[in-house]
């Protein structure tokens, strides 16, 4: 449960009745917030079953119970069951156009769903509610870099470095918006400013290493995405990239065991059968091996199978023509 809806809970039985009054604009009948309070305790007792019953009936004596609505979003938001989540979260907003928590909720319902753009509607309701809140912001920018709306994604992340430019996850995203136009010097200089808030942070890591693999910088790629795979030994992006770096730096032995720890992780992950092909074919070229060479050529299929639109598959296509006898 998110702080929002956590705090939330432990707080509405104490403040119930002028909670109805400020924010209905009117007060339900006694039934309706009876049973709106033994909801609240069977929240906190865990037993949502019964709470979301409780909740349908206070609805049925009175519809237009905001909190009502929002608590039922609460509820089914922690059972992940997100589209009865969101709906209530909707009516919510409706009844209630003034909740910052509810349009919040509403917005990370909609991120989790990956409706990056009704989540950025959600979040900018939030920012206007709120506009000193500094996560609203950053989610905001979030799902506007999602559907790369990068000039709404910008806005929104500087006026959250503005709110407080101390905080890992702006520098972060101001990273990936600069990796993004492909200024990469930007985006180095921005992660960096994030490790610093966040040293230990493998995400930020992983994306300094890839904008270091982009500007050419292989070797301080190398020691970022060493330096991920102790923290998670489990990483399948930071495997293949470092498999990359290993092809780029000729340490060929290397990289088929990065690519190959990639693929033990992921048996679907067409990039790394794809960067082990190459691999062999490398091995398959030196030494005129033929048996690299048939390795290679099982691995650039068996990517192609798993991904048949992926990017230069014309030239994949090309080479398994060229090299198959």
């Amino acid at each position: 449960m998110s702080n929002l809806r956590g705090s939330y809970l432990k707080t509405q039985i104490f403040l119930i009745s002028i909670a109805l009054l400020i924010i209905t604009g009117c007060t339900p009948t006694q039934d309706a917030v009876d049973l709106y309070v033994d909801a609240v305790r069977l929240v906190e007792a865990e037993d949502n079953e019964k709470a979301i019953k409780k909740l349908e009936t206070s609805l049925e004596l009175y519809e237009r119970f905001s909190l009502a609505h929002s608590m039922l979003g609460d509820i089914y938001y922690d059972m992940k069951d997100y589209n009865k989540s969101a709906r209530y979260y909707e009516k919510a907003t409706r009844l209630n156009p003034w909740s910052f928590r509810d349009y919040f909720s509403l917005g990370e319902v909609y991120y989790v769903m990956k409706e990056p753009q009704k989540a950025a509607n959600a979040y900018v309701n939030a920012c206007e509610i709120k506009p000193d809140h500094l996560q609203a912001h950053i989610n905001a920018a979030k799902s506007y870099y999602e559907i790369k709306d990068i000039d709404s994604a910008m806005q929104y992340i500087e006026q959250a470095e503005n709110i407080y430019p101390g905080a890992s996850e702006v520098q972060k995203i101001l990273g990936d918006i600069f990796e993004f136009q492909k200024n990469h010097e930007q985006a180095i200089r921005a992660y960096k400013r994030a490790l610093e808030i966040d040293s230990n942070n493998p995400d930020i890591m992983l994306a300094l290493a890839v904008a270091y693999l982009r500007d050419n910088r292989t070797n301080s790629a190398k020691e970022l995405l060493i330096s991920v795979m102790q923290a998670q030994p489990e990483n399948n992006a930071a495997l293949q990239y470092l498999g990359y770096c290993h092809l780029q730096l000729k340490e060929i032995d290397e990289s088929i065991q990065s690519y190959s720890r990639a693929i033990a992780i992921d048996s679907r992950d067409w990039q790394a059968y794809r960067g082990l092909g190459v691999a062999y074919m490398l091995i398959a070229i030196n030494d005129q091996d033929d048996v690299a060479k048939a390795k290679a050529l099982n691995q650039w299929r068996r990517s192609l199978e798993i991904e048949p639109d992926q990017p230069r598959r014309e030239r994949l296509h090309k080479l398994i023509e060229k090299y198959t006898e």
